[in-house]
């Protein structure tokens, strides 16, 4: 299973590498805002939604995938009118700072499962479906699987932002976009690291959802 991993894992990197670094190191830096215009901060707490509303979905969610019995998978609704689950940001090291594009960030979800644990955002690699994907807790939350470790930045994309993963210990900066399993009704699209399209989304303030806009 190890040896399965890696050769996934080595693949998806060296696909990916050259593509996205190039991009990553052209950004211009800039503050993040939601869709009101207000910077966003450390310790509040905002949904992640498309930048398009429609057929694009919905917010984020927990789900079990894989046959895991703990909802441990990072999942974006199918339908646009759920909101999901609301996000807050870490600034490692600095509280409560002020959060631009390119800056080092932790993610973790509002709610935990109670099997889960922590509410963390991290990434592990499915060899079922040949994908790194967004997850919460650490390696305990998904055996059998291996799982990354790093930072997470927040970059400029279209008209609004897509969200990058970094690998801690490697120059390796990936972007994440969706995924739904054809093979496996999991209840939404994972978010996954690809080298195709990433996903536009907005940020919006959990305390005035009322508000939500999309970006056209």
């Amino acid at each position: 299973m190890k040896s399965t991993q890696l050769i996934t894992l080595s693949f998806l990197l060296f696909a990916f590498t050259a593509k996205l670094q190039l991009a990553f190191s052209d950004e211009e830096v800039e503050q993040v805002v939601d869709v009101n215009g207000n910077p966003i901060f450390p310790g509040g707490k905002y949904y992640i939604l498309p930048a398009i509303r429609g057929p694009q979905g919905g917010g984020l969610k927990l789900g079990q995938t894989g046959g895991s019995s703990c909802p441990v998978t990072v999942l974006q609704n199918f339908l646009e009118v759920e909101n999901g689950v609301p996000i807050k940001f870490t600034i490692p090291g600095i509280s409560p700072g002020e959060i631009y594009t390119g800056t080092q960030l932790d993610i973790e979800s509002t709610k935990k499962p109670y099997c889960a644990t922590s509410s963390k955002w991290i990434v592990f690699v499915d060899n079922d479906i040949a994908k790194a994907c967004v997850g919460i807790g650490g390696p305990k939350d998904h055996p059998g699987k291996q799982t990354l470790v790093g930072k997470f930045h927040i970059q400029k994309y279209k008209r609004a932002y897509k969200l990058v993963f970094c690998i801690t210990g490697a120059s390796t900066c990936l972007d994440i976009g969706r995924y739904k399993n054809e093979n496996d009704d999991e209840g939404g699209r994972r978010l996954n690291l690809t080298e195709h399209e990433p996903f536009e989304l907005v940020f919006v303030d959990a305390g005035f959802s009322s508000g939500i806009k999309s970006v056209v």
